[in-house]
């Protein structure tokens, strides 16, 4: 009888490894995802600040026909 509960006991332990092994694999999965979709959302936010007042400058200043480039 007590080595069927040992038995079981080290069955029990093989199987909670397996969950444990499983479980970090899906963190880890779902930790790259996150850190994807803040590079592929984020990183281009950051880019268009940069890119819009360019933008509004150049099309501003192509309306009243002076280019204030030249001029620095």
């Amino acid at each position: 009888m007590e080595e069927d509960i040992l038995k079981k006991l080290a069955e029990l332990e093989t199987k909670i490894d397996a969950v444990y092994k499983s479980a970090e694999k899906t963190r880890k999965y779902f930790l790259w995802t996150i850190i994807g979709s803040i590079a592929l959302v984020v990183l281009p936010l950051i880019a268009l600040m940069f890119i819009i007042p360019q933008l509004i400058d150049t099309i501003s200043g192509g309306a009243t026909g002076i280019n204030t480039d030249l001029f620095q």
